[in-house]
């Protein structure tokens, strides 16, 4: 390519033939690219040579003058694969990365910058000498990506389940699909996703990650690769790489940058292959600590007060990612002492506390909720965690618990408190026994924090006032924000989660609604009058301290009834 351009400038009399020969005998003597020794000889200018690159590749040509570094993205693109595309991002619009590059026809590098950054990529062309000391200066200023990305193999690699202090299988000795996928999961480790999308179509294949409750596109892999990437995790996962007709699931333990991280792993199987979903667990990101969940005084005062009592039951409801484990496990860190017995029963365990029995049920060989329960009452329990109440078997027993001495936690899938109480009567359970077992219900969700980084005030329009059923005396006094989006929470204008609660705790006059088997709204219109946060006012308490905004809170709470 080097010499073609070479013919391309004598052709264009930007150079001569002796000063063409002279840079490439220089290139034979000391290194160097035709171009670069061109510039260094003096045949021509870097300015000329932009220019007529520019103009050979129709694409802009990059300034380069008084570069400065942006840590922020040299992060994005790895030092030795920035050397080896002579490729460097200079700036990022939107989801588009401008990057500057030597050769921009390199269209391999360009698919390849494109997935290991997640951005589109605009090419801009710049000589390749005057590249050279901008990566040089990017990269030895902020050589940390750099030193990182390069060991990448040394820092993720499988462990066996007896082995998490040490692994080294010499990932970097073997094949370069195994680098991919290795680097695939250790970049959603470091982004902080929950779960890792592999999704095969008929010509394509993509990746995403859900960071902060949202799926975000993070790249495409060549489609060429899509079965050896799936075998692969298939491998590590331990599952039948030569079945790809039932759904299977798996685990994968590994060390990313010195944490041991537990994949989930779901194998199903679509029309165009096996789409892969990793669940990421965490244990560093796990926060156990109540005072830091975000609860507002009063509900926080009334949960624990319900964890605390000796016996009865808490239930905690919300769907699918609202966080209900997390606050189950925040539960138990606080009143799991060497004084008390504490078993759980889960499906799956997620993280591993220590001091707490955990038992994984199995209900392939009878190991359900109600059995691993039944086998609890025979342990001497003092405290049990159900992972879920699904069925009248598990809540009939949880409700005996309950009432004979010990302290239940568990799960429902309701949209609020209120609604938890006629569940369990519809299950079959009798009201006197809800109104007796039942010490307080916990509704959640999550909404997502504004960046503290391009967070700036605003003032909410009349409209949206109105759909929030805020009065506007209420927030004359606060500020408001939203996120302008940054390299920090990568354009979204969020950067983690919040929690939103609804907490009722079940006072003499809720029990007496309970065993009249009133509905829930007349439960929910009791509990409000009694001092109850409904998930929407738990949600403007947090949109009025600049938390988060009106749209998460339209989007995660549903209107109270007026």
């Amino acid at each position: 390519m080097q010499e073609d351009i070479g013919q391309k400038l004598l052709e264009s009399r930007l150079i001569d033939e002796n000063a063409l020969q002279k840079a490439a005998q220089q290139m034979k003597n000391t290194g160097g690219s035709l171009t670069g020794n061109l510039v260094k000889i003096g045949a021509i200018t870097e300015e000329a040579l932009g220019e007529f690159l520019s103009r050979l590749y129709r694409t802009p040509a990059a300034d380069l003058k008084g570069y400065e570094p942006d840590p922020a993205l040299t992060r994005l693109l790895p030092g030795d694969v920035a050397i080896k595309f002579m490729a460097l991002p200079l700036r990022k619009v939107g989801r588009r990365l401008v990057v500057a590059m030597a050769n921009p026809s390199n269209i391999f590098a360009i698919d390849d910058i494109k997935f290991i950054t997640g951005y589109e990529v605009e090419p801009h062309v710049v000589s390749e000498a005057m590249l050279k000391r901008a990566i040089d200066r990017a990269y030895d200023s902020a050589g940390t990506m750099a030193d990182v990305m390069k060991g990448i193999e040394e820092d993720l690699s499988v462990v066996e389940e007896e082995d998490t202090t040490d692994a080294d299988v010499g990932l970097a000795d073997e094949a370069p699909i195994v680098k991919l996928v290795n680097s695939l999961i250790a970049d959603a480790v470091r982004k902080g996703a929950s779960d890792i999308h592999i999704e095969p179509y008929e010509r394509t294949m993509r990746v995403r990650f859900r960071i902060d409750g949202v799926l975000q596109e993070m790249m495409a892999p060549p489609f060429k690769f899509k079965a050896a990437i799936i075998s692969r995790l298939k491998i590590m996962a331990e599952l039948d790489i030569a079945e790809r007709r039932v759904p299977q699931d798996g685990r994968i333990k590994i060390k990313v940058l010195n944490r041991t991280i537990d994949l989930r792993v779901s194998a199903l199987p679509t029309i165009f292959g096996e789409k892969i979903v990793m669940r990421i667990l965490d244990k560093s990101n796990l926060n156990i600590d109540l005072e830091k969940l975000g609860f507002e005084p009063r509900s926080m005062k009334e949960f624990v007060a319900a964890i605390a009592n000796p016996y009865g039951m808490v239930l905690v409801t919300g769907p699918t990612g609202s966080g209900k484990t997390t606050t189950l496990y925040s539960a138990l860190s606080r009143i799991n002492t060497p004084e008390v017995n504490v078993m759980t029963a889960e499906d799956p365990v997620e993280y591993n506390l220590d001091g707490i029995n955990q038992v994984l049920v199995h209900e392939d060989i009878g190991l359900t909720f109600g059995a691993a329960l039944k086998a609890f009452l025979r342990q001497d329990p003092n405290i049990i965690m159900v992972g879920e109440i699904r069925d009248l078997d598990t809540a009939s027993i949880a409700v005996k618990a309950a009432l004979t001495g010990h302290l239940v936690l568990s799960t429902l899938h309701t949209n609020d408190a209120p609604s938890a109480i006629g569940r369990l009567v519809d299950m079959g359970i009798e009201p006197f026994l809800v109104a007796s077992s039942v010490n307080l219900v916990l509704a959640q969700r999550l909404v997502r924090r504004v960046c503290a980084g391009c967070k700036r005030p605003i003032t909410l329009s009349d409209e949206v006032l109105d759909e929030l059923q805020l009065d506007p005396n209420e927030v004359k006094n606060a500020t408001l924000f939203e996120g302008e989006g940054c390299v920090d929470c990568s354009n979204t204008r969020y950067r983690g989660r919040q929690g939103v609660y609804e907490v009722m705790a079940m006072t003499p006059r809720i029990r007496d609604l309970v065993l009249e088997r009133a509905a829930a709204g007349e439960i929910k219109k009791a509990a409000i009058e009694e001092g109850m946060l409904t998930l929407r006012r738990d949600g403007l308490q947090k949109l009025k301290r600049g938390l988060t905004t009106a749209e998460e809170i339209l989007k995660e709470t549903a209107a109270d009834e007026v």
